[in-house]
This record gives structure tokens, C-alpha cells and sequence, in this order.
């Protein structure tokens, strides 16, 4: 596991494989993680399903309306909710679309993220300027990789559990 420098901006995640080690970015997108932190804290990412893993691209996740495999799941609906906190602005940056970089899942409008995200599997430069990049995976990438396929997947991957790492 990767040293964690800054754990009230660290996200502790539990896959099937092990923990992934997300290091957030408040300086460049603070509303996102704010979200973010404020979602974890609540629990609302537990047993979220990855519902839309394209090879070679992303696995995304975080619908906490209709993405909760312990609670109310419907795959068909599963990418179509968020949570009821509204929306956050577009808080673009320079930071790229690298692997393991975390960015905030949206509608065709820019202000839409609410609390949807992905995790890309490689470098995705033709995303940079268009999505909100707020976090970079710091360790545990190779639990990322093994999220099984699909949109959706027959059999979704699910985020265990999230977590602030200052609260773990």
C-alpha cells in the first residue's frame, strides 16, 4: 500500500481483489471532493456496483440511487441516477486523464456531475479539458484492472467499501 501524505484526502477503497488508494486533488477540483468525501461518509458508495467497465478505457461507478446491490439495485437503471445532494459545477483543469486518474462522470452538460466517477485504465487524453479530473490512484491499481467487464457487466463488480482514510 502506497503511503498515504494527506489522509483527510485519501479514499480507501474495497474491491473483491484488495484496496485501491485514491489520493484526491482539492486544489484542483475542491467541490468534487468535498462530493466525494461527503458520500463516502455516509456510506452511500457501499455495495455500488461498476456498472459501465469498457476495456481499455474506464470503469465507472458511484450511482448511489440505483447502484447499491444491497439496497433497491436495478441494473437497467444502474448510470442513471446520483445521489440528492444536486449537482457540482465543471471544475476543469490541466491535470490529464492518466491512468488511475479519477474523473467525475456526467451528462452532455458540463454541471452535471453529481455522484457518479470512473477510474481509467490507461491514458485517455482525448477526456482532458472535458471531464473533472479530482484523484489519482496511489496504490491498488491492479484491483482496478481485474473489475470485471461490461455495460453493464452480467455480473457486476461492486465497491465494497469506501472510505475517508482519516475516518479508516
Amino acid at each position: 500500500m502506497a503511503e498515504i501524505k494527506d489522509p483527510e484526502n485519501t479514499i480507501l477503497m474495497e474491491l473483491k481483489g484488495g484496496t485501491v488508494t485514491i489520493q484526491l486533488l482539492p486544489d484542483v477540483a475542491p467541490k468534487h471532493v468535498a462530493r466525494m468525501k461527503e458520500l463516502a461518509r455516509a456510506g452511500k458508495y457501499d455495495n455500488v456496483a461498476f456498472h459501465r467497465v469498457i476495456d481499455g478505457f474506464m470503469a465507472q461507478t458511484g450511482d448511489v440511487e440505483h447502484g447499491n446491490m444491497e439496497d433497491g439495485f436495478n441494473l437497467r437503471l444502474a448510470g442513471t441516477g446520483g445521489s440528492d445532494l444536486g449537482n457540482v459545477p465543471a471544475e476543469f483543469s490541466k491535470v490529464p486523464h492518466a491512468r488511475g486518474s479519477l474523473g467525475a462522470a456526467r451528462s452532455a452538460n458540463p454541471d452535471s456531475a453529481n455522484s457518479q466517477f470512473f477510474i481509467n485504465f490507461k491514458d485517455n487524453d482525448f477526456l482532458n479539458g472535458q471531464y473533472t479530473v479530482y484523484g489519482q490512484v496511489i496504490s491498488g491499481m491492479e484491483h482496478v484492472d481485474a473489475i470485471t467487464r461490461g455495460e453493464p457487466p452480467a455480473e457486476p463488480d461492486r465497491m465494497i467499501r469506501v472510505k475517508v482514510a482519516a475516518d479508516a
